[in-house]
């Protein structure tokens, strides 16, 4: 176990640097794109394009780190992504801000590559599920972190990027010290939409549905706060309250669906958190603390739905298939995540910037209609087994940390077995 802590805080607090650079150049490009009175749709359409470049990096970086090896492709890829922030600051133009983020995606989805697959590396067998556990949790707490730091400084400024560029370059120095083994180059992810569907439907509306939440959440959360009148700090607190409140509600809503079918789980998550988004359309630009109050609760109920959907797709699904679905189903949450924006930002230019609410009561409503119908009309996938998988609290990092899933029974044979520190380090 002391073998297994030093790299493992290592590479958890190099990855933690990243979350909060992240989460706050996430702030900072929402709180200038208003200050330049940019409309909803032009800085949706400029945040779609970091979820895009995600997505492609996550075909392109597999093959960079093939190519060039994992230490080099990772010292590129930070290089860039450290410089990225302060082009940002040079000039204010939504093009160039979008070329900007398609960059980041790419670079990010690589440097997220490499860190978990270092953390596969670390994780033993026995150890997975807490390591796993353990980097869900930092995540959390690092993006929420991560909203409050816009306050530091003027946010309209230079600061916020300066930050985002210390904290990535930060970010390299526990990472590329920490003594870990060379991990297996990663295979491009395979991706087959129709068998997807076939296995569940709801499992893949589920998983589309939670990324038009949770891409629009992160990219104009901050415009939508700015728009109702919210202080500063009432904006920072919003965002991190309900990504806080994402963090807290998984276990209970996970167990919960553990001991219930899943699908009727879903459902009321949705039907309910549908509710909640509708009531902060009515009360967004009267009451700010009371929309702190929604924000966790409605928080703890989206974030749960990517998670449930994925959930429900591994108890229809042979085990020894969990990565290469789990693959798949993070793929669709990428593509759902970079066309979130742009739609929310279409809906925000035609009826406010309290709209995100609206748009996003729309959607859960439209995925709670989904499992209502998929579930009443009794689809059963035929290789369904009676014994359900645990539910597992899922993020949006890269497809390297399906690795350490815990419900894929085939781990210990999945890599060869390799020593904790390379000696030629």
């Amino acid at each position: 176990m002391n073998k297994l802590l030093i790299p493992l805080a290592s590479l958890l607090s190099g990855l933690a640097l990243l979350v909060v650079g992240t989460g706050l150049l996430f702030a900072a490009i929402g709180a200038q794109a208003g200050n330049a009175k940019f409309s909803g749709l032009v800085t949706g359409l400029v945040m779609s394009a970091y979820f895009a470049g995600f997505v492609y990096g996550t075909y392109a970086c597999p093959a960079i780190i093939r190519r060039v090896g994992h230490i080099r492709a990772f010292a590129a890829m930070a290089s860039i992504a450290s410089a990225i922030p302060m082009f940002h600051a040079l000039w204010t133009n939504a093009i160039a801000w979008g070329v900007l983020r398609f960059v980041a995606g790419v670079c990010l989805v690589g440097l997220y590559i490499v860190v978990e697959s270092w953390l596969n590396v670390v994780a033993t067998t026995a150890q997975r599920g807490k390591v796993f556990a353990a980097y869900m949790a930092v995540s959390g707490v690092s993006m929420a972190m991560g909203q409050w730091l816009i306050l530091v400084g003027d946010r309209f400024g230079f600061v916020p990027f300066a930050l985002v560029s210390i904290l990535f370059s930060f970010a390299l120095i526990p990472i590329t010290l920490t003594p870990v083994a060379e991990p297996e180059a990663m295979e491009t992810p395979k991706f087959v939409l129709k068998e997807l569907i076939y296995i569940s439907p709801i499992g893949v509306i589920g998983t589309v549905g939670s990324g038009l939440l949770g891409g629009a959440f992160y990219s104009l959360g901050h415009v939508f706060g700015q728009g109702v009148g919210f202080s500063e700090a009432g904006i920072a607190t919003f965002m991190a309250a309900t990504i806080l409140g994402g963090a807290a509600f998984q276990w209970p809503v996970g167990h919960l669906s553990d001991k219930n079918d899943r699908r009727w789980v879903l459902f009321w998550v949705c039907a309910l958190c549908a509710g909640v988004a509708g009531l902060g359309f009515y009360l967004a630009r009267e009451f700010e603390a009371s929309l702190i109050v929604l924000g966790i609760i409605y928080g703890g109920l989206s974030f749960t739905v990517y998670g449930l959907s994925v959930a429900h797709v591994n108890d229809l699904i042979d085990p020894a298939k969990v990565l290469e679905v789990t693959s798949g189903l993070l793929l669709l949450y990428g593509f759902g995540s970079t066309l979130g924006p742009t739609l929310a930002g279409g809906v925000m230019d035609l009826f406010g910037p309290e709209a995100l609410m609206l748009y996003f009561a729309i959607v859960l409503a439209f995925l709670a209609a989904s499992v209502w119908f998929f579930a009443k009309s009794k689809y059963i996938h035929p290789s369904r087994t009676s014994q359900k998988t645990d539910y597992v609290v899922m993020g949006s990092g890269s497809q390297a940390v399906l690795q350490m899933d815990p419900r894929r029974p085939d781990f210990e044979h999945s890599r060869p077995a390799k020593p904790l520190v390379d000696p030629g380090r």
